[in-house]
């Protein structure tokens, strides 16, 4: 699938859940609008199969917090027989315990966020103590393989430039990949990201770009001079990033979404399925959300 601006359509990101169990100020929700309702398995199973046919070749599920949803395995499971590249984006507080069986039931690599090292100023983002929890989850994720395992770090403003360049290198020190985000929505005021990037540019050894997003990876050494990576993601005033934008978005109360920053063009594709529309129904619904696609950034 193309939208109208030739961008090809090669990934989903599919959130599961509103719920969570922390209480990030800075949270976009993923752009979603309030609401408690979520999908059944069988009807995430039926959004996955029609996924699957339009040719899309990446899951990603997120939330909220996706490993509050009780089916999680089985979720994973049902895409991976589908769409082998499937991902997870979780807060980590509960990824230690669930980490092995997730690579079990097919997931291929996650996503954690964690923006600081410091238990306080992490206690002050998120409203509750877990940051252990955390890095018990990245560590477990790292031991069963869910390679690249990326940590999340948002550059928010009242973050300093020493913290983030501190966790980059604790992110290294787990054996993950940092991922320096940033911030969109109650933080995209933020002034931290541009000397965060500035500083490892000076610092790398060499620069890859990913075709998703246009999005910088760097190549820098560590404290013992081993070359690690960091990505950094720009979305904020970014036509690269939105000209490279490959991601169609489920909400977790069944809309396709065009893009996260907006919620225009939402196509409702659990009413159907729940009044029992054909495959080429389901199929049409999924061209007409890729048709509302538009780059937010032009």
């Amino acid at each position: 699938m193309h939208d109208p601006f030739g961008r090809p359509v090669k990934s989903l990101r599919f959130s599961l859940t509103a719920r969570c169990d922390l209480l990030c100020s800075y949270c976009h929700k993923e752009g979603q609008r309030a609401s408690e309702s979520e999908m059944t398995t069988a009807e995430i199973e039926r959004i996955i199969e029609i996924a699957a046919m339009t040719g899309i070749a990446s899951v990603k599920f997120t939330g909220g917090e996706p490993l509050l949803r009780e089916d999680i395995l089985d979720i994973v499971k049902l895409t991976n027989e589908r769409i082998h590249d499937v991902s997870i984006t979780t807060n980590g507080t509960k990824l230690a315990g669930l980490a092995a069986p997730l690579k079990f039931a097919g997931l291929t690599r996650v996503n954690v966020s964690l923006d600081t090292f410091n238990r306080a100023r992490y206690n002050e983002l998120t409203g509750i103590d877990k940051i252990d929890d955390v890095i018990q989850g990245i560590r477990a994720a790292v031991t069963a393989q869910l390679l690249p395992v990326k940590v999340n770090i948002v550059a928010l403003q009242e973050t300093t430039v020493d913290d983030i360049l501190l966790t980059m290198r604790g992110v290294w020190g787990l054996g993950a990949v940092p991922q320096i985000i940033q911030p969109i929505g109650n933080g995209a005021g933020s002034s931290t990201f541009d000397p965060v990037e500035e500083i490892i540019k000076r610092t790398a050894l060499r620069k890859i770009e990913r075709e998703m997003h246009c999005r910088s990876r760097y190549f820098l050494p560590d404290d013992e001079g081993i070359e690690r990576e960091v990505e950094l993601v720009r979305p904020m005033h970014n036509t690269r990033f939105c000209a490279n934008c490959t991601r169609l978005r489920i909400t977790s109360d069944g809309h396709l979404k065009p893009c996260l920053m907006h919620n225009d063009g939402l196509v409702d594709i659990i009413d159907p399925i729940r009044m029992g529309a054909s495959d080429d129904e389901l199929l049409l619904l999924f061209t007409k959300a890729v048709n509302m696609r538009r780059p937010y950034w032009t």
